[in-house]
C-alpha cells in the first residue's frame, strides 16, 4: 500500500455573467424567506436541516456529521482501483476537474506516480467521496502535477434510444466524401485554448454598457441555412478556407504526398 497525502483544488471556474432578480416595480432585490405552513411562521437557514423522505410524508434528519460517518474508505482518501488507457474513456464520462497538490512529505511518491503514468501512457482509475456522494474519477499527469477528473457512472449516461435518428444512413457519393475530407484537411489545426474566448459574454458586457449609456441596441441578423446543392456548398467552403488560410492547400497536398509515399 502506498499512501500519498494530497490537497484538492478546483481547477476550473465559470465566467458566466450573473444577474440578480429584482422587483420590476421598484428594482429592489427581494428577500428570500422560508415559510412553514404547519407552524405558521418564517424561519432562516440556521433553523433548516437536511431530510430524507423514506416514506410518504416521513423524513429522517441527516446531519453533516452523519455524512462523515458513511462507512466507505473513499470519504477520506482517493482510492486507486487500477490503471487504464486514456483512449478507453469516452469524453462523455468526464465531469469536473481538480488539481492535486502533495503534502511536503509526500512529494517523492507523488512525482513517482506522475512519472510512471507518463512512462506507461496510462491514467489511474479511482473513487473519491466529497459533496455528499462517491465519485468515479481518474488521475492523469498535467505538466508538473496531477489532475483529478470526476466522472459520471455508466447508469448516469442517458440512452441514445430517445433520439429520433434516421433508420438508414443517407447514401453518400464518393465525390461528396472526398470533398468533405478535403475540407477537413484544409481546416486541420492545432488546439491552442488560449486563442479562444467567450464572445457571447464579451458582447453581453458591451450590451450592458450600452444600456447604461442609454444607447439603442440593434439585434444582429440570424444566419440563414439553406443548402440546395451539397457539392457546391462544399466547394465554396474550401475556396473560402483557401482565401483565409493561404497555406491550407499546400499543407493538404503535402499530407497526401506523404500518404502516397507510405502506401508505396
Amino acid at each position: 500500500m502506498v499512501v500519498i497525502p494530497v490537497k484538492l483544488f478546483v481547477a476550473t471556474e465559470s465566467k458566466i455573467l450573473s444577474f440578480t432578480l429584482l422587483h420590476r416595480k421598484c428594482l429592489t432585490k427581494p428577500k428570500q424567506l422560508r415559510y412553514c405552513s404547519l407552524c405558521n411562521e418564517y424561519f432562516n437557514s440556521e433553523d433548516t436541516v437536511r431530510g430524507y423522505e423514506y416514506a410518504k410524508g416521513h423524513y429522517i434528519v441527516v446531519e453533516e456529521s452523519d455524512l462523515e460517518k458513511v462507512p466507505v474508505k473513499t470519504v477520506h482518501a482517493i482510492d486507486v482501483l487500477g490503471f487504464v488507457d486514456a483512449a478507453e474513456i469516452d469524453p462523455i464520462y468526464y465531469r469536473g476537474s481538480f488539481y492535486l497538490e502533495p503534502e511536503e512529505l509526500a512529494a517523492k511518491p507523488f512525482f513517482l506516480l506522475r512519472q510512471a503514468l507518463i512512462k506507461t501512457r496510462r491514467i489511474a482509475l479511482a473513487k473519491v467521496t466529497f459533496h455528499g456522494r462517491e465519485h468515479l474519477c481518474c488521475l492523469r499527469p498535467l505538466e508538473d502535477t496531477l489532475v483529478l477528473h470526476t466522472m459520471y457512472y455508466h447508469d448516469e449516461i442517458r440512452s441514445r434510444s430517445e433520439l429520433v435518428l434516421p433508420k438508414q444512413e443517407a447514401k453518400i457519393a464518393p465525390e461528396e466524401l472526398k470533398m468533405a475530407v478535403t475540407l477537413i484537411e484544409a481546416m486541420a489545426m492545432k488546439f491552442r485554448p488560449e486563442e479562444y474566448r467567450d464572445e457571447y459574454r464579451l458582447a453581453l458586457e458591451k450590451l450592458i454598457e450600452a444600456k447604461v449609456q442609454g444607447q439603442e441596441i440593434v439585434a444582429p441578423a440570424a444566419p440563414v441555412s439553406k443548402v440546395t446543392d451539397l457539392m457546391a456548398a462544399l466547394k465554396a467552403s474550401i475556396e473560402s478556407i483557401k482565401k483565409e488560410r493561404p497555406g491550407a492547400e499546400e499543407i493538404s497536398k503535402a499530407k497526401k504526398r506523404v500518404k502516397r509515399q507510405h502506401e508505396v
